[in-house]
């Protein structure tokens, strides 16, 4: 069982600034010493040298030094450190390198000379990015081998995690519910591959999907001449999971006549193939999974009440992605690497603009909608970031964010903040982030637009024409 996450208090993060002017090592102490703890070094040899005997968060390096260059001391930071977050300090002249830095596992660069806000605003997203890895990597700790298709950590999905991880070792029957695409079967890969029974079959079957008259026969199985065409004796699911688990996706579509034969099955462990007259013992565990109500359908007597007790042994509710949004921008950076990966495409993360949209949608398709959503926008990615322009044109839509005022009675002041930060997002991607020329071109003072992305809580990302990064809200 995982346990439960105890909150500490947070320490101040270090930054360790690496350059051989101590003016420059100077200015940038008085910028963050109030709310940071600031180690200095004059060049790469001596900034290795703290690395290994402090604990450091974020590395601020100079390009040209003494010595080797920044680029080249990148490289052995990272051998100290892979986690440590590094930011190379330029000229304006020397962008090239500092995106070729990037390339090598830098976390972004800033110019000089440099500008107290750009600092600042700089190592806190860079230290936000430093205590999320860090997150994420407690969770998979806590998180039971076998979980890695599972990506979430909102509570109700680590509750779903525990109780997982408590029922695997048993034989107990599981009902899996929620809404199409929210990832039920994920639900029964996990029973299946944390029990006893992993090495054994896992054979899952669409209820649903099955054509009425042969229901029966791929469930339980027949004998030769059992119908016409049944040329020979064929197995049945049940035969074929027999020692592991069978996964009965959208139970609430079996005939009833074949929900009684089904109650048998669980209670007696024995099948009877279509056409046959002797029993066939079978050792099965059984996870069923409905997006329907089975209680109203128990009510309207188009499913047994004793077998919706009998699957209901252990019951799972996943909830639907817009109940648990926290987990959106993780989905889409799994799926962005996933396909990525598959479709060799050189794409490494989402725009601020893109990810707002993401956030705000309702997904009636859940996990599923979103995964042929980022599939389809990672072949189409114009670049190696994935901007508005990438995403569907109608989920890009109001209309198909959170309801509008029509459904949900949003006040016309919601409704129209909404449809501005959309906008006021597409202007600021239209011109790579120059939030003055953005400013001008929506006729506004800039200092207006920056407290309007502030009350968003929407983070400037650094260059993501030249670099891949996430960008967070």
């Amino acid at each position: 069982m995982i346990d439960s996450v105890v909150e500490t208090p947070a320490r101040r993060g270090t930054v360790l600034v690496v350059d051989d002017e101590e003016g420059v090592r100077a200015s940038v102490r008085a910028i963050l010493e109030d709310e940071y703890t600031i180690l200095e070094a004059e060049d790469g040899a001596q900034a290795l040298e703290v690395l290994r005997t402090h604990e450091v968060d974020v590395v601020m390096l100079d390009q040209r030094m003494p010595g080797e260059p920044g680029i080249d001391v990148l490289n052995r930071i990272k051998a100290v450190d892979q986690s440590v977050v590094v930011v190379i300090a330029t000229a304006v002249r020397e962008v090239r390198t500092a995106v070729e830095a990037l390339k090598r596992g830098a976390y972004d660069y800033i110019t000089k000379p440099f500008d107290v806000e750009d600092i600042e605003l700089l190592v806190r997203r860079a230290l936000d990015k430093r205590a999320l890895e860090r997150e994420v990597l407690y969770l998979r700790s806590r998180i039971p081998q076998g979980f890695d298709a599972m990506v979430g950590r909102h509570a109700e999905m680590v509750k779903i995690y525990q109780l997982i991880a408590q029922i695997a070792p048993t034989s107990a029957t599981v009902l899996v519910t929620g809404e199409s695409g929210t990832g039920k079967e994920l639900i029964a890969r996990a029973v299946h591959s944390q029990g006893p029974r992993s090495g054994q079959p896992f054979v899952a079957v669409n209820v649903a999907a099955l054509p009425e008259t042969l229901v029966e026969s791929e469930l339980f199985g027949h004998e030769k001449g059992a119908f016409t065409g049944a040329i020979a004796k064929k197995p049945g699911k049940f035969e074929l999971a027999h020692g592991g688990t069978l996964f009965l996706d959208e139970i609430g579509a079996l005939r009833l006549d074949l929900q009684a034969k089904l109650l048998r099955a669980l209670q007696q462990r024995e099948i009877e193939r279509l056409g046959g007259s002797r029993s066939v013992p079978v050792d099965v565990r059984v996870i069923a999974a409905t997006n329907i109500n089975l209680r109203q359908a128990v009510r309207d007597r188009a499913f047994r009440e004793d077998l919706y007790y009998r699957l209901n042994v252990v019951p799972i509710t996943v909830p639907p992605l817009r109940d648990r949004r926290d987990d959106i921008p993780l989905l889409v950076e799994h799926f962005i690497r996933k396909y990525a990966r598959e479709f060799n495409r050189d794409v490494r993360g989402v725009s601020a603009g893109a990810l707002e949209i993401l956030m705000r949608y309702d997904w009636p398709g859940n996990v599923r909608e979103m995964e042929n959503i980022v599939q389809r926008s990672v072949v189409l990615a114009g670049g190696p970031v994935l901007q508005l322009r990438d995403l569907p044109l109608d989920l890009a839509m109001p209309e198909t964010g959170p309801r509008l005022a029509e459904d949900t009675g949003l006040p016309l002041r919601d409704a129209r903040e909404q449809f501005e930060r959309q906008y006021v997002l597409r202007v600021l991607e239209r011109v790579g982030w120059n939030q003055s020329r953005a400013a001008r071109l929506l006729g506004l003072h800039r200092n207006t637009l920056l407290a309007k992305l502030a009350a968003w809580r929407i983070r400037r990302p650094s260059d993501e024409d030249e670099r891949a990064g996430t960008a967070s809200l």
